[in-house]
């Protein structure tokens, strides 16, 4: 059971823990950091390596009417233009002339009064775009202005045909992108859930108007699935949330919330987008983005059901999740419990899935070996530092699930204590039988 005293307590452990154990650190620290930029660590990445891979296999490699693409950061400014960001992506903020605090307007208590230090003297509402800006060509001037992609999905769109006909695809069909995104945020805030470079899961499902709530309805109950029984979340830290206004365009719009420490905060959207995106670069490209049905002989404009995930709130929500701490009573009079951090990642995204430990320098050689043999299946490490007793609550910390441990007996017996991080019950496996059992409890095979 965790002993976390508040939820201020459970951020602040986890920004700790995850700084310590190398899985995510404020960007250019040496310098002083740099506010609403990330590092993944060792650790870190590889659980977001995992995380990508669970999620594309669950919206691409297993699906026959879902395929891929990887685009560029940088698209041709034309496109910012068409999907309104240019003009119309910004937040409205106001300032503090009193302590030159800057503050979005939407999220103030009280829009008159600077929840800083309490001044009413404060600058008229402005809006601030957040593209970010950048020049392409030698010279910096209008008309080599750039911008980094503030979201991954109008790419998909530009390239909606192309992609349609390299993979001969008939309506519905879904094109799927995980890539970087970057928004100008004026108040990056909550370690990594308000960034300013940030990495989407993006999939735009075209589909025909008529059968276009269906579809929304299939991907709303479909993502929900996905963190309930991918991720291992609990139904009490997900909810829906409706958007009361939508967009002219729009026929809904829904966002899975997770429970962060701070409260409930959007995971994904599942948007249905309608004709927008595909008319609007038809209108600014002057290329026809129609779609020719076959059977009908009708020309339409696909209409688009989109889910957008983001990867890094993704990963706190399962760090959020995971942490937790229990006390193990002491065999010595007068001392206090112990405390056991763990991370309880399920074994599938785990960074590190299977540790092997020697309980001796004398058998490095062997558990050497053996995790020479199990890296092709797994994620794993050699743990050789320090006692046993540590290395176990390291890989606690890191959430790795399974250890093992080669002991003098393993050369005769030709087995390995396996150590469950959950449970912490030790069970004696042949090696022989290693692979079964791990998948087993891995991968559920």
């Amino acid at each position: 059971m965790a002993i976390v005293n508040s939820e201020n307590d459970l951020m602040e452990k986890i920004v700790t823990l995850c700084k310590r154990r190398g899985i995510i650190f404020q960007s250019s620290e040496i310098y002083g950091g740099y506010n609403g930029f990330w590092d993944y660590g060792p650790y870190g990445v590889a659980l977001k390596k995992a995380v990508e891979q669970l999620w594309w296999n669950e919206m691409v490699e297993t699906r026959e009417n879902v395929v891929g693409l990887d685009s560029t950061i940088i698209c041709h400014p034309k496109t910012w233009k068409a999907s309104g960001h240019i003009d119309r992506f910004g937040d409205i903020m106001c300032d503090c002339k009193t302590c030159k605090t800057r503050h979005r307007v939407d999220q103030m208590e009280d829009p008159t009064t600077c929840s800083n230090c309490g001044s009413k003297d404060l600058t008229p509402p402005r809006e601030f775009n957040l593209m970010m800006k950048t020049y392409v060509g030698p010279v910096f001037d209008e008309d080599h202005i750039a911008y980094l992609r503030a979201e991954t999905c109008q790419p998909i769109f530009t390239d909606f045909h192309l992609v349609r006909i390299a993979t001969r695809k008939q309506l519905p069909f879904g094109i799927a992108q995980i890539g970087k995104s970057f928004r100008n945020e004026i108040t990056p805030r909550n370690f990594t859930f308000r960034s300013r470079e940030f990495t989407q899961m993006e999939m735009e499902f075209f589909c025909s108007d008529e059968q276009s709530m269906d579809w929304f309805y299939f991907w709303r109950e479909q993502r929900m699935k996905y963190y309930t029984e991918k991720l291992g979340f609990r139904e009490d830290e997900l909810q829906y949330h409706d958007h009361d206004k939508l967009a002219h365009y729009a026929k809904a719009a829904v966002d899975i919330e997770f429970k962060f420490p701070f409260g409930f905060g959007e995971l994904e959207g599942i948007h249905h987008r309608g004709t927008w995106d595909l008319s609007r670069h038809q209108e600014y490209s002057q290329q026809n983005m129609e779609y020719l049905d076959q059977q009908t002989n009708q020309k339409y404009m696909p209409t688009c059901v989109e889910t957008s995930v983001g990867l890094d709130r993704t990963i706190l929500a399962l760090l959020t999740h995971a942490y937790d701490e229990d006390k193990a009573p002491t065999k010595k009079e007068g001392m206090e419990d112990d405390v056991r951090i763990v991370l309880h990642f399920v074994p599938r995204i785990a960074p590190v899935q299977v540790a092997v430990m020697p309980l001796s320098k004398k058998l490095n050689e062997a558990a050497e070996k053996l995790q020479k043999d199990i890296c092709r299946f797994y994620r794993t490490e050699l743990d050789t530092t320090g006692n046993i007793g540590k290395r176990y609550r390291r890989q606690d910390e890191i959430g790795t699930p399974f250890c093992l441990t080669c002991d003098f007996e393993t050369e005769s017996d030709n087995s390995v204590t396996v150590r469950d991080r959950d449970t912490m019950a030790k069970e004696r496996v042949n090696i022989s039988q290693l692979r079964q059992y791990l998948d087993d409890k891995i991968y559920g095979c």
